[in-house]
Order: structure tokens, then sequence, then C-alpha cells
């Protein structure tokens, strides 16, 4: 089974998702996007498969929306996507693709639902221990 995580190695619920795809027996391939930075086809092709809208996916902590004025709730779908392009941080992480479904995986455990297989239990970062499977 294919899994595709676009991933922020400095997000702890990024590197959450990565752990647990690799606890579940996959090895993924993984899209450090910060680098690669998106394209516009790329990231409407995803918000169509999750049915979401730019600001669905849009990150404000630790970015530039709100100096870019992208929190207004009267800004546009094309503005806010223009500037994720500008700006690869804006878009939330991870997003995690399979023949299952795309989603973005917030909180982390939505990622349980993309998989065919997944671990007993798994600890996160934090020490929460979650159980996928009794779920």
């Amino acid at each position: 089974m294919p899994v595709t995580i676009y991933h922020n190695p400095n997000c702890g619920t990024s590197r959450n998702v990565l752990a647990m795809i690799r606890a579940a027996g996959y090895e993924p391939t993984i899209v450090d996007y910060l680098k690669t930075g998106w394209t516009r086809e790329l990231l409407e092709s995803l918000m169509a498969a999750m049915s979401a809208r730019p600001r669905d996916i849009m990150r404000d902590k630790g970015t530039p929306a709100a100096e870019l004025g992208l929190l207004d709730p009267a800004v546009s779908d094309e503005r806010i996507l223009a500037a994720m392009l500008e700006h690869p941080i804006l878009v939330n992480r991870p997003i995690v693709v399979t023949p299952k479904g795309v989603a973005l995986a917030r909180p982390s455990e939505k990622v349980f639902a993309l998989l065919e297989r997944v671990p007993e239990s798994f600890t996160k970062e934090d020490g929460e221990v979650v159980h996928p499977a009794a779920g």
C-alpha cells in the first residue's frame, strides 16, 4: 500500500504521524514540503480529495498568516492559495495520502483511518499512548 506524507520534520504532530505510519509497517514516501514547495495543481488536488478549501488547511500558528492579512474571514480562497504557494509553511501538516483517502492528520490518530493495518498501540513523543486497534 503506497503511503505519502507531506511532512514538516520540525512539527511534533508530523513526526508522530510519520512514526505511526512506520509502526504500522509502512515506509512512506516523505515529501518535505518546506524544501520542495507546493504547486497549485498539487494543492488543488489534495484539497479536492479532502473536500477542503485553502482556509481549511491553512496554519496560522508560527506562520506569516497574520502579517499577510490572511486571517480575515473576507480573504478569498485564491489569495490564501497564492500565499501558500509563496510561503509553504502556511499549509498545515501533515497531509497523508493513501489509496484509502487523503487527510490532514490532525490530530495524529486520524492517520489510522487511512491505513490498512495499524499497530496495537503507539506512544507519542509526549508519552500519550493511543490504542488504534481497540477503537
